[in-house]
């Protein structure tokens, strides 16, 4: 791909043939407002808030599906494209319910930031409506129909990054309407993620908090399998109380599963284990780890011994990463001597 050099509110900036406006103002450092654009998507070019003034060209074109071209002198922020934007804002707030104070989403809405940023004012009472077909519920998610702005976000996420199609959208008397089929829907919250609004919620928490009450946020990997999805925990008086994807982290790139997202109670449960049990004839009993290594390798040693190694059998753990793997197979070959070793994720 040849360079091609623009001009981006004075700056230049040489970026590669085919790459969008809003890609080439990202790499001058020059913040252009988006809304229904969200990096980890194909571009849309939906909501128009992310609109900027090109030399020669009569009207504003959308930085974010719109290539560069050598020499192309842009405008990110102006008076007439202030004006825009603010009356791309006011007819979203029209049909948009002013919840704000108990919306999930305070603190982190990109709708209620850019009200705030171009200073929104004079909207009226609202007469929110319902951008929803029928409800969209889960055990884990919740839709508040009427906070959608028809970003589309969440059906093109559930198509595009994690291929169910249970969101999709379909012709409403005053425009687009967003349908769910509950039989497609794997509730692995990406549309959740990846929402820019409150319009869809987490149900799963066990003490209401608001966003500016988490303490810190903890990078890991996800325990459930070998993928080694990367999570950022949401910690709150030192319990995890929410779990996202990270946006720029390989392998999953912000993509989870259900169990990635949402099965994190065990952590605090009661019936954990805390340390070895020895069954008895009068039930568990506890004990050190020593004793109870001990006793697996003498009854390993008497088990070979009565009936040879093929009387044991190995079953690797998928929550166990590629080297635990490896060890388990080489122990039961190597050492135990048969080749009775599987792992639970083949089946």
């Amino acid at each position: 791909m040849k360079p091609v050099r623009v001009k981006i509110d004075g700056r230049e900036v040489l970026v590669t043939e085919g790459t969008t406006i809003l890609q080439a103002a990202e790499k001058a450092g020059v913040p252009i407002p988006t809304l229904c654009f969200h990096k980890r998507l194909e571009p849309a070019g939906i909501c128009g808030i992310c609109a900027v003034e090109v030399e020669g060209n009569p009207e504003p074109v959308l930085a974010c599906n719109t290539s560069v071209s050598e020499g192309m002198s842009i405008v990110t922020s102006s008076d007439k494209l202030t004006a825009m934007r603010r009356e791309i804002l006011k007819n979203l707030l029209a049909h948009h319910p002013m919840d704000c104070p108990i919306c999930d989403k305070a603190g982190e809405c990109e709708l209620q930031d850019l009200v705030y940023k171009y200073n929104v004012t004079g909207v009226g009472t609202p007469k929110p409506i319902s951008k929803f077909t029928e409800t969209y519920t889960t055990t884990f998610i919740r839709a508040w129909p009427e906070r959608c702005i028809s970003c589309l976000r969440c059906v093109r996420a559930c198509s595009e990054l994690q291929g169910n199609y249970a969101l999709s959208v379909v012709d409403g008397p005053e425009g687009v309407l967003i349908s769910y089929d509950p039989s497609k829907c794997v509730s692995c919250g990406e549309c959740i993620q990846i929402c820019p609004t409150g319009a869809l919620t987490e149900k799963k928490a066990w003490e209401r908090w608001r966003i500016w009450q988490i303490e810190r946020k903890v990078r890991t990997t996800c325990p459930y399998c070998g993928v080694g999805c990367q999570l950022l925990l949401h910690v709150r008086k030192g319990k995890i109380v929410k779990v996202t994807g990270v946006e720029d982290a390989e392998p999953n790139r912000g993509r989870l599963c259900v169990k990635g997202r949402y099965g994190f109670d065990f952590i605090y449960s009661e019936e954990r284990l805390k340390t070895p049990l020895i069954r008895t004839s009068a039930g568990f009993r506890e004990a050190s780890w020593n004793e109870a290594l001990d006793l697996i390798a003498r009854r390993f040693k008497e088990i070979i011994k009565l009936h040879g190694p093929d009387a044991i059998a190995g079953v690797s753990c998928a929550r166990s990463i590629n080297e635990d793997s490896y060890n388990m197979q080489k122990f039961f070959r190597a050492v135990i001597g048969t080749n009775n070793i599987d792992h639970c994720a083949r089946t």
